[in-house]
This record gives structure tokens, sequence and C-alpha cells, in this order.
């Protein structure tokens, strides 16, 4: 389905993860982040963000939380600081990934 995220026309699925990795931009990753109740991507928000589109890229999967600590050096702790009650689909949903087969 079609979605109009920050003035950008987009594609998504039903739970507004973005189907098409090349339509992101940081302008929708904004956007995202303020609909989900994240009003500010920090340096820690674009750490995490570049970690999950680089290792995505790589591998061709969401990584896990624990690969997100041990790769990415973020701690977990920290990850749900950055992004509460769910960081990996909230961090995947702004990073313009699709939603992680681990989470419910």
């Amino acid at each position: 389905m079609e979605k109009v995220i920050a003035g950008y026309s987009v594609d998504v699925t039903e739970e507004g993860y973005l189907t098409n990795q090349a339509q992101w931009n940081k302008e929708i990753a904004w956007a995202i982040a303020k609909e989900i109740g994240i009003n500010e991507l920090t340096e820690g928000h674009w750490k995490v963000i570049e970690f999950l589109q680089k290792d995505f890229a790589e591998t061709e999967k969401m990584p896990t939380i624990r690969r997100v600590k041990n790769a990415g050096g973020i701690a977990t702790k920290e990850l749900y600081a950055l992004f509460p009650e769910g960081p990996i689909l909230k961090a995947a949903k702004i990073a313009g990934l699709s939603k992680p087969v681990s989470c419910v």
C-alpha cells in the first residue's frame, strides 16, 4: 500500500514498514520517529539506524538485539533507552527496513 510520509509517497506494509528501502531518506526517518513517539533522533539513534542498515545490506536479514550489542557495540540498556518498548521494531521502522521476523 502507499502512504505519504514527510511529503514523499512510499510503499509500506499494513504496519507501516517500508517495503522499498530505496525510498527511505532522513526526512522520512524523522517523520516515522515522531509518529511512533520518538521526538528527537540523537547521535545515539543514528548509530543504531546506520548499524541496522549496514548489517542488513551485508547479511540480508535483520540483526537481533544480541547482534546489535555484540557487532554494533551498542549496549542493550542503551537500545531500550533510545527506542523504548521494542527497540529493534522501532529502530527497523525508522531505518526503512522490514519488520524483524523475531518480533511479534
